[in-house]
């Protein structure tokens, strides 16, 4: 499980171009920034559920005339 410090140390590895985080006394190397991306996104849901708040979902529109 995932906590929210941990969540945030990989959003700032990516926003630093960084592909290895240390969490207490592991260390982890991801190979590409879509490994680091989909790590992010695992621990986005896990601190979603433990929090007991749902996914986020969006909806989008998108009109050319009219609106």
């Amino acid at each position: 499980m995932y906590t929210e410090q941990q969540l945030q140390t990989l959003r700032d590895a990516l926003a630093t171009g960084v592909r290895r985080v240390r969490f207490g006394d592991r260390e982890i190397e991801y190979r590409t920034v879509d490994e680091l991306k989909q790590a992010i996104a695992a621990a986005e849901a896990d601190v979603a559920k433990g929090s007991g708040a749902g996914p986020v979902r969006q909806i989008r529109v998108q009109t050319e005339k009219g609106f």
